[in-house]
């Protein structure tokens, strides 16, 4: 609902309208606007991007120089450390997007404050009066800046201490004060209490804008020091703007959510505003359904560890809200598309993957519908229970949690919120005790690691050295100086014979791996001097280190070389990567447009390629796969590569692969007339060079994704040619024509029945064999306390065969109590029987296989009606079945 606001009426403004102020505006003092970076950032110690400035860390930690000084971002963001709180307030998301500017070494206090205050009081119109600055306790600069430069009244700047205004990477490093702007919504957002003020955690006092100066390096001490150049960091929710500027109670009112609660609503039935639990329930599948929507078009899949983890949870967090309004089928792709005419204009992916997001939901949603209800009709019974004989308060037992997780996919946090809602807290002894390992993955999913990134030697040499020149793409071969030496951890001048390290060249022919595609190998030589090149990598930013060793002289610092790719190898390793991308072209093609990479490997005897896809391939689809690639192969085009910003690539329709990252200047690999990808690695020149490329293997590696292994060239040759020996001789063994395949599966088919057939006739006669003695057998049987007792001794005879044996004598003895020992060289199979009747009198077969193999040294056990086991002593058997009627008269005493 519209809600009044003290003062000034603020002009309505949409959310796309706004968005695109705040980048026009800082665009105009010089920023360059960047599109928002993906949600799973490059950074470790992150599991998601949860905040604007987490893609520029590595410029405000001083580990990589800026291409630009100054910057703005409308940056999408995950945050789950609060996933719990989601639609019960008016400003808690999963998915929200932080508006930012950044400066780095640039502008300070002096430019970005006043800036804040003309972008939110004249450009979007807040009332100057209702605006508040929070400062940290000391920053007299900031505060003069906000009194003099603004015309802040001293009433409205407030002093804070370092729990709400001072910022810091982590322990050490770069930090600095902040300064909040706050807006006072007016009593009617007040919590109401005599102490409601600034700082209060109700609306009223809304922070809206935070600006970070990081102006200082913190030592291990705790000791600050000024740093030479001063950066700005400012974030601002999108989502609590719009809510100020569109006249609403929360975000959840706005046109960011609105509409899909309303379509939701329309759904399962009720108005909006009509039922606190269905307001809630909509609250939470409006942000989870955004969340996952941008998740999965950003190439994060379901799975049962890190991100993939976050977005099973949010998934079925959904399903379960819906079902508590009566939505007991799949509805979330009724949703989707109000979410993609929401956002899609800014965010282009929404639409490109459309297809991708729409299996993936589907998927997840009709696979979770199938044991939700079931689970919930277990979960309800346990919590009953519990309250029943501990009443509220009580704990459920982390075992039934572990079942919930493992056989009906109940994420432990929704055990627990479930439970948390009738008062039953979840005992996770048990659930740890079952499952250790999930248990860390589920723990690491529902956090944010500490936003720390450590300097080491690479990152030092990386910003000393600055990026190796590549050369790879014009030759294999080229002359380079040795710019630093790294060994055991540590630079050093030279390394001599025998010793291992990396070396680091001015330029380098040697591909480093990245993108999937392995490193290249050959060697460095001078005045007689060698290094292997073992392999090549890139262990900071655009740096690239040659690891091996030296096989002959000294490698010294400054030292100029001849850089010599094996181009043998390097030539195998394009053919299969210019066969990836064709073969990506071609299952698209095949399976349809959801087919997305999710992964690859590029190597000189094969390449893997993993994608989205929600089946095994059939032959056919192999078959026509293959045919696609090899049409292109027969057709010998030139490959082409060209270099072009990478937004003029998006705008052509350029697919983008999953583990490539990209910066502004891509390079574009067509196949003229059948596809076109980014992509930096090396490839062949002309399709023909590639030759047959076959695939090999096709599995599932995870929920909704493939993987096939394939080969091209010369490797495919081999194979071929292996494979034809193989048919080769089977022909000769089996005396048919290798020429005539039909002749050869039909002549091994017969073969097989055949086999089959006398297999059977075996076993028929084995079962007739030992079945010879059982009226023999059943005359030396031991009476026993009203069971009749037969054991016997069985050499190679298979267990299948011993069961068959006893079920004949269960048939003339309905009192039969059975053991038998199956003897194969130095090994006993015991197999142990109970007829009903005897079960009923006390006997446990189980039991007595258990305490018979224990005499033969071995294991076993079972049910009261049978069991198994065995021992590897047999030369103790006839002792151990003799045993048999001590145990049984003892467990018939019982």
């Amino acid at each position: 609902m519209t809600v009044k606001r003290l003062a000034k009426t603020i002009k309505w403004r949409s959310s796309s309208e706004l968005r695109e102020m705040f980048l026009s505006y800082f665009e105009e003092r010089g920023s360059r606007r960047y599109q928002s970076f993906p949600l799973v950032p490059d950074d470790p110690t992150l599991l998601f991007t949860v905040a604007g400035m987490v893609p520029f860390k590595p410029y405000f930690l001083g580990l990589k120089t800026p291409e630009v000084t100054r910057a703005t971002t409308a940056q999408k963001c995950i945050r789950t450390n609060d996933i719990d709180n989601v639609g019960h307030t008016a400003r808690h998301h999963t998915f929200f997007e932080m508006l930012g500017n950044f400066s780095f070494g640039d502008y300070f206090k002096k430019e970005v404050i006043p800036w804040a205050w003309e972008f939110i009081t004249e450009r979007i119109g807040l009332d100057p009066e209702r605006l508040y600055a929070t400062i940290y306790l000391d920053d007299d600069e900031a505060h003069d800046l906000w009194r003099d430069l603004v015309g802040l009244p001293e009433d409205r700047i407030i002093r804070f201490g370092d729990d709400d205004n001072f910022w810091a990477a982590g322990p050490t490093g770069p930090c600095g004060p902040c300064s909040e702007l706050l807006y006072d919504q007016g009593p009617d957002f007040s919590c109401g209490k005599p102490d409601c003020g600034l700082g209060c955690s109700c609306d009223r006092y809304l922070e809206i804008w935070n600006l970070v100066f990081m102006q200082y390096s913190r030592d291990e001490s705790g000791k600050l020091t000024p740093l030479p150049k001063k950066n700005i960091d400012t974030g601002m929710g999108l989502e609590r703007l719009a809510s100020i500027v569109q006249g609403v109670r929360g975000d959840f009112e706005t046109d960011l959510f609105k509409p899909i609660m309303d379509r939701a609503c329309g759904i399962a039935g009720f108005k909006y505003g009509d039922s606190p639990k269905g307001d809630l329930a909509v609250r939470v599948i409006s942000d989870h359904l955004r969340a996952s929507a941008f998740m999965i078009a950003d190439g994060i899949l379901p799975s049962n560890e890190g991100p993939g983890y976050v977005l099973r949870r949010l998934i079925r967090r959904s399903v379960r809200y819906g079902r508590l309004i009566g939505l007991d089928r799949p509805f979330l792709l009724e949703l989707l598309p109000v979410v993609n005419e929401i956002m899609s204009g800014q965010y282009g992916e929404l639409v490109e993957q459309s297809s991708t997001i729409r299996q993936i939901l589907e998927m997840e949603e009709t696979r979770f519908g199938r044991t939700l209800a079931q689970g919930m009709e277990l979960l309800d019974d346990e919590l009953k229970k519990v309250t029943e004989t501990g009443g509220q308060g009580g704990t459920l037992p982390g075992e039934v949690a572990f079942i919930l997780y493992d056989t009906y996919g109940f994420p432990l946090e929704l055990t627990q919120e479930i439970a948390s809602e009738a008062n039953v807290s979840v005992g996770t002894e048990g659930f740890d005790a079952e499952m250790e390992r999930q248990r860390e993955r589920a723990r690491a999913s529902s956090k944010q690691s500490a936003a720390v990134i450590s300097a080491n030697i690479y990152t030092r040499l990386a910003d000393k050295l600055g990026a190796t020149r590549f050369d790879g793409y014009e030759t294999t071969a080229a002359a380079a100086e040795v710019t630093a030496i790294i060994s055991d951890g540590g630079e050093v001048d030279a390394l001599s014979e025998g010793e291992s390290g990396m070396i680091i060249l001015s330029n380098t022919p040697f591909y480093a791996e990245r993108g999937g595609q392995a490193g290249d190998r050959g060697i460095l030589e001078c005045d007689g001097a060698r290094f292997d090149v073992e392999d090549a990598v890139y262990p900071s930013g655009d740096m690239v280190a040659h690891a091996g060793k030296v096989s002959k002289g000294v490698i010294k610092t400054g030292m100029k070389l001849e850089a010599i790719v094996d181009s043998v190898r390097r030539d195998a390793t394009r053919r299969h990567h210019t066969a990836t991308h064709l073969l990506h072209e071609a299952l698209i093609r095949v399976l349809g447009k959801h087919v997305r990479q999710a992964g690859s490997l590029v190597a000189p005897t094969f390449l893997r390629f993993d994608f989205n896809h929600f089946g095994p391939l059939s032959e056919d689809e192999i078959r026509e796969a293959e045919r696609i690639v090899y049409r292109q192969v027969l057709r010998a085009v030139p490959v082409r590569t060209s270099v072009m910003n990478y937004d003029e690539a998006r705008k052509l329709g350029v697919k983008a692969l999953f583990e490539e990252k990209y910066g502004d200047v891509v390079r574009v690999l067509e196949v003229p007339g059948f596809s076109t990808e980014l992509c930096g690695g090396t490839h062949v020149s002309n399709t023909g060079e590639i030759g047959l490329v076959k695939i090999l293997k096709d599995e599932g590696i995870g929920s909704g994704v493939r993987r096939v292994v394939a080969s091209a060239g010369e490797a495919s040759f081999d194979l071929a040619t292996e494979a034809f020996k193989t048919l080769r001789d089977i022909s000769g063994v089996l005396g048919v024509s290798g020429e005539d395949a039909e002749s050869l599966v039909t002549k091994a088919e017969g073969l097989i029945t055949e086999k089959k057939l006398l297999e059977r006739k075996n076993q028929d006669l084995l079962l007739e064999s030992a079945s010879s003695g059982v009226s023999e057998r059943l005359k030396d049987a031991v009476k026993i306390g009203g069971v009749t007792l037969v054991v016997d001794r069985f050499d190679n005879t298979p267990k299948d065969l011993l069961r068959q044996v006893g079920d004949r004598i269960k048939q003339l003895e309905p009192n039969a109590v059975i053991l038998f020992a199956g003897v194969e060289n130095d090994s006993v199979t015991l197999v142990g029987m109970a007829a009903d009747s005897a079960v009923k009198s006390g006997v446990h077969a189980g039991n007595l296989v258990k305490e018979t193999a224990a005499l033969i040294g071995g294991s076993g056990g079972g049910k009261p009606a049978s069991g198994q086991g065995g021992g590897k002593d047999p030369s103790r058997l006839e002792e151990a079945l003799s045993a048999a009627a001590r145990i049984v008269a003892a467990q018939l005493e019982k």
